[in-house]
């Protein structure tokens, strides 16, 4: 196996190298845009080694105005009959898609034409096929709330190689949540940790330690999921959330407190960890100066003795700072499709996405 090179690295310097000059060649007068985003563990930055064994390499998507893209089928058969067999060490050509969509990389014969992963395409169709929604509209309280975060993280951290038709002022658009909906998920966010945090305790009274520990880790991810709220930054999937929560400012000072939570053994254990995490998560709510300052000590809750941080008081001061009336007069806290699933076929891998999309919607009207 050749040296291995972060995807996104290598995919910029293909570009560079080779797309770049077989288009300046051939195709002079063409306007378009060249970048890597969408799926893919390189987009994100999270690619390794292993990564190379499927749907990774040498690859970029090129971007045309809508009255260039007849000239998809003409572009693509060039590059075809000219890439070089390899880059870098690594083939340029893909097998085909399987029954699960899965493409690897093959060694081209020389002659052969490349089935390269040179993806020809508008702004407006990329955006509709991987999102479901027109990039050119202004998007609504509903939009952002059922657009998978993984997602938009594979847009906002993708990388603009070459920009002559506006792709970099599209994707300014996603880079992250307008206000209103931000107060929304903390708020939702908040609201998921209040209406479980005392089972914790109560589980453990009837010496149902597997179960406090479920709902343990269940408000350990609420914690996380808080922190890149806070932070302002898209949380990946599952397979990427603890690797995206690491990169976060705040993980030195938590990591070690949530790991505490999820190895204790009894549920007292558990809660007094849990509360030392809670502590800090709430002096970060008072330190972006959202809400008046609020509690950051568990207390108890109302006569039993299990310590909470009272997660509904953070929420419903979180959301008299709401102005959107679209998003003030959703009834309940349920948050974004990213708060109330987990579900990697809604989250990743939808195939009708503007259809999924609609039916959401749904759920806040």
């Amino acid at each position: 196996m050749p040296k291995f090179i972060p995807g996104l690295q290598l995919s910029e310097q293909f570009y560079k190298k080779v797309v770049k000059e077989l288009i300046k060649k051939k195709f002079s007068n063409l306007k378009y845009s060249a970048a890597l985003i969408g799926s893919g563990s390189e987009v994100l930055g999270f690619d390794t080694p292993l990564s190379t064994d499927h749907h990774w390499g040498p690859r970029v998507i090129i971007f045309v105005s809508s009255k260039d893209i007849k000239y998809r089928k003409k572009i693509s058969d060039y590059l075809s009959k000219n890439l070089p067999l390899k880059f870098k060490g690594y083939s340029t050509n893909f097998s085909e898609p399987d029954e699960d969509n899965v493409q690897l990389l093959i060694e081209a014969k020389k002659g052969d034409p490349i089935n390269h992963r040179v993806g020809i395409t508008t702004i407006e169709e990329y955006f509709k096929n991987y999102l479901g929604i027109n990039p050119r509209k202004k998007l609504t309280a509903y939009d952002w709330l059922t657009l998978s975060e993984q997602k938009l993280a594979s847009i906002r951290n993708g990388k603009i190689f070459h920009d002559q038709i506006g792709l970099k002022k599209v994707i300014k658009k996603f880079h992250y949540y307008p206000k209103d909906v931000w107060l929304y998920l903390l708020a939702s966010e908040w609201t998921k940790i209040n209406e479980e945090e005392p089972f914790i305790g109560r589980c453990g009274d009837v010496k149902d330690e597997i179960g406090s520990s479920i709902i343990a880790a269940r408000i350990v991810q609420s914690i996380m999921n808080l922190c890149f709220l806070m932070e302002k930054t898209y949380a990946p999937y599952s397979k990427w959330f603890g690797t995206g929560f690491s990169k976060l400012k705040c993980a030195k000072k938590l990591s070690l407190h949530l790991s505490n939570v999820l190895n204790s053994k009894k549920w007292k254990e558990r809660q007094k960890h849990l509360a030392q995490a809670q502590k800090i998560v709430a002096q970060m709510h008072n330190n972006l100066k959202l809400t008046k300052p609020l509690p950051t000590k568990t207390t108890s809750f109302h006569e039993r003795p299990y310590h909470v941080i009272h997660g509904d008081i953070f929420a419903k001061e979180l959301r008299k700072r709401i102005k959107d009336p679209d998003i003030r007069k959703i009834p309940t806290n349920i948050g974004s499709v990213n708060q109330f699933t987990n579900s990697v076929d809604i989250l990743v891998d939808i195939l009708d996405e503007e259809r999924m999309l609609g039916k959401l919607k749904v759920l806040y009207k």
